[in-house]
């Protein structure tokens, strides 16, 4: 029998076009050995990495709560008194450095002229306000606080944890990527290669209009919601907070993946135009579901996550519309 009659038949075949390499089982154990080390290694550096860096997270995560309209604490060296005879505001006069230890704050204090009685005599003096216009004027104040003495360690390690593991995402899907990518074919690789560029791009957006455009809302909207219920809203659990604002950031980064994974579903058959534009009144529904999940019980911050969320899912039936469109002028040329 002659040597060429021996080889593997689909050996003239290109290795682009049909994957890499055959590999034994073992073989292929052995990589997904290798792929898990690399990822729990580039997990772990950049884990001890987030933890030496936590104060500067801290500064990153509360921003929200600075700029919600809800945190005005202001410098030592800025604390001020107001005066208020009733509801009248009389002045506004700045403390040297060490006077606002007085006051038992160096945040913006109102005191209020009053009178009281002392024998037979009426006389005039100041007490610090606590009203509904003494909160006005200075507005409502939020404090991250730790209740423990190992509260700010398991702070920081939630912190790290979730920091670590969005730092290390791009090096999880290389290392991922060499492991899968070259048992694809061309056509599959491409699809891959897109579907990583726009799933990349779309996690980052969602995180960014988290950031800058949910966040801040929610929480002011949080507090509002506890003042209407009748509790006070000055401290907040440092490690509630953090691990509310990771989840919300990883949350909406994965929930506007959704266009990705239904033209992925679009790609392989499972779902078409027809089936998308039937389900659409339904989606509205889930939508809401997810902005409920995600967000304070508010109807303003659900309907803010809402929208762009249905905006995703109409790109995402238009493109498949575009697609079918496409594939039945090919038919018809072809024909």
């Amino acid at each position: 029998m002659a040597a060429s009659e021996l080889e593997d038949p689909d050996s003239h075949l290109e290795e682009g076009e049909f994957g890499g390499p055959t590999k034994s089982f073992l073989e292929h154990l052995e990589d997904l050995r290798w792929t898990l080390m690399k990822c729990a290694a580039a997990v772990g550096v950049c884990f001890l990495a987030c933890l030496f860096a936590a104060p500067f997270l801290v500064n990153i995560l509360t921003w929200p709560l600075e700029n919600s309209g809800i945190q005005q604490i202001e410098r030592i060296e800025e604390a001020r008194v107001t005066l208020l005879v009733g509801t009248n505001r009389i002045g506004s006069f700045n403390l040297d450095t060490n006077q606002p230890s007085i006051f038992g704050t160096n945040h913006h204090t109102v005191l209020e002229l009053v009178p009281f009685q002392s024998g037979t005599n009426l006389l005039m003096g100041l007490q610090l306000s606590e009203g509904e216009h003494a909160q006005t004027l200075v507005g409502r104040r939020v404090e991250l606080i730790n209740l423990g003495p190992a509260a700010a360690f398991f702070t920081s390690l939630k912190m790290a944890g979730f920091g670590g593991i969005a730092l290390a995402s791009p090096f999880l899907f290389f290392f991922i990527g060499q492991f899968v990518l070259p048992a694809l074919r061309l056509t599959e690789k491409k699809y891959a290669y897109w579907g990583l560029f726009f799933g990349t791009g779309l996690f980052m957006l969602g995180v960014l209009f988290c950031y800058f455009g949910l966040l801040p809302i929610a929480l002011k909207a949080a507090v509002q919601y506890s003042e209407w219920m009748g509790f006070q809203v000055n401290d907040w659990r440092a490690e509630e907070y953090i691990g509310f604002v990771s989840k919300c950031l990883l949350g909406m980064g994965v929930a506007f993946e959704l266009p990705v994974v239904i033209l992925v579903l679009v790609k392989i058959g499972m779902l078409d135009y027809k089936k998308l534009s039937g389900f659409r009144m339904y989606m509205v529904v889930v939508n809401l579901v997810i902005a409920a999940i995600l967000t304070p019980p508010d109807i303003v911050s659900q309907i803010i996550l809402c929208i762009p969320l249905q905006v995703l899912y109409e790109v995402s039936v238009w493109i498949t519309w575009y697609w079918e469109r496409r594939d039945r002028k090919k038919a018809e040329r072809g024909e």
